[in-house]
């Protein structure tokens, strides 16, 4: 799938690489939940995604991948910038005011099951009997959440900031669903600087529209916040799950990012000493072990996990 690519990493390395980015990933979460606290939710991601960017372009360039897209790679950028970038990110810091880490990271992690009956819809892709099974499941574990002694229905701010988050999984599905769609010339790798850049300077300008000029009290703390979320949350893991991908099949990264959720629950009881209900635990398990039940199978090594949250970095066809 990398064109430019040269060998597979070693097994070893790359189950290391893995790991850190779920590690990221996950803790970027409680990250986000301290910035949000102290910036506005668009200067948040306006400032992390220009992060990401500057580090983005020194990557591609060291690695010699840094390219003008081509005109058919320019609907993909503005697709992922927007729909991915800009709306799914701006909507989790937004409802992460409102909303603790675990219960948010749950509810984002809800995408894969929007996906099927959206490709269903407009990609006319049949679910099967699994896949139905693998929503029913979610849903019911989604359904969970939200009876009233989970969720205080009273609780008008915190019923906005689920909302929002569920908004935001609606997003990054149709994101995926379109990427599914695209036929690539480059490498989505090749491709994420522009569309860092490009979610930068539109939430830049939505911050400036909105918000005004940011007021930001810088702190180490702050400062260490941003550049982990711009660069360890961002930039440096897509560059390794780009390099994971190549080097471990398929349904192992496929699944193993399942754990992602786990470590940001984690990490925010850890670090923000929020508390776990036997609730969101079940409906934890219900809701990943959905998404785990609708994994296709591989058939070859070519194999990439099309359908679910593997579909934000790899497409479905590529040009030769």
């Amino acid at each position: 799938m990398d064109r430019t690519a040269t060998h597979p990493l070693s097994r070893h390395l790359a189950c290391l690489l893995f790991a850190l980015v779920i590690l990221s990933w996950g803790l970027n979460w409680s990250v986000t939940k301290i910035i949000v606290h102290q910036v506005t939710p668009l200067w948040t991601t306006a400032i992390r995604c220009a992060i990401a960017s500057a580090a983005l372009f020194v990557i591609l360039l060291a690695r010699g991948q840094l390219i003008i897209p081509r005109r058919g790679d320019l609907p993909v950028v503005l697709a992922i910038a927007m729909l991915h970038m800009v709306a799914f990110s701006t909507l989790v810091a937004l409802g992460l005011k409102f909303v603790p880490v675990g219960r948010s990271i749950v509810l984002g992690y809800t995408t894969p099951l929007w996906v099927t009956p959206g490709a269903w819809l407009f990609l006319r892709e049949r679910p099967s009997p699994r896949q139905l099974a693998s929503i029913a499941l979610g849903l019911a574990g989604l359904a969970l959440m939200f009876n009233p002694w989970a969720l205080d229905w009273s609780d008008t701010h915190a019923l906005f900031g689920n909302g929002v988050i569920l908004l935001a999984a609606f997003f990054w599905a149709a994101n995926i669903l379109y990427v599914r769609a695209h036929q690539w010339i480059s490498t989505p790798f090749q491709l994420i600087f522009w569309q860092a850049l490009l979610a930068s300077g539109v939430l830049s300008m939505l911050a400036l529209c909105m918000d005004g000029a940011p007021q930001i009290a810088w702190s180490p703390q702050l400062t260490g916040a941003f550049l982990f979320a711009g660069l360890c949350g961002t930039a440096l893991a897509y560059w390794a799950m780009a390099m994971v991908n190549r080097s471990l099949p398929a349904v192992t990264t496929s699944l193993g990012l399942l754990a992602t959720p786990v470590v940001g629950i984690a990490s925010s009881t850890i670090g923000l000493g929020e508390t776990i209900n036997a609730s969101l635990v079940i409906s934890m398990v219900m809701i990943l072990g959905g998404i785990a039940v609708g994994t296709p199978l591989p058939k070859d090594r070519a194999f990439r996990f099309r359908s679910g949250l593997l579909g934000i970095l790899y497409g479905r066809r590529f040009k030769r």
